[in-house]
């Protein structure tokens, strides 16, 4: 299954310049997901980050693995739970054996790989990697915890 970005911007909060997923390719409920996000010189981060030499920073990269598993988290959730509710937030718990392989600069096409490990009382456990043109550029196991606004 697929998502455009209207689709995913009804799912995700975020929005420019932090929503960092722009398409889904494909999705297998409750499972894993594999998401793209368009690298270009336009992002509000290269202005600083290095102008001359324009790197994607990591933890950027980290956020859109983190923002694909949470479109794999809300997609997956079944009608009782409610995910969707407009008080819901997926917020980051942990971030483990996170590793950066070579740079994501302007113009990469950054694939995004998230698996669904563990889901224990609202804290979900996820196996991520990012990818540029088939190559490893960052990977993670990611922990993301689902609260009710106010209770964050």
């Amino acid at each position: 299954m697929q998502l455009n970005i209207h689709q995913i911007r009804k799912i995700l909060p975020h929005r420019y310049p932090f929503l960092l997923v722009d398409r889904v390719e494909d999705i297998e409920f409750g499972k894993r997901i594999h998401a793209i996000k368009n690298v270009t010189v336009n992002e509000p981060c290269f202005t600083g980050h290095f102008p001359e030499y324009p790197v994607l920073p990591g933890v950027l990269i980290m956020e859109a693995m983190a923002q694909a598993a949470a479109i794999l988290t809300f997609a997956s959730a079944s009608e009782e739970e409610t995910l969707q509710s407009a008080d819901d937030l997926y917020l980051f718990a942990g971030i483990d054996n996170a590793r950066f392989k070579r740079p994501v600069m302007p113009g990469d096409r950054l694939e995004l790989f998230a698996e669904m490990v563990a889901n224990k009382r609202g804290i979900y456990k996820y196996k991520a990697v990012a990818k540029v043109d088939g190559l490893l550029v960052a990977e993670a196991d990611l922990m993301c915890a689902h609260r009710k606004m106010g209770e964050a």
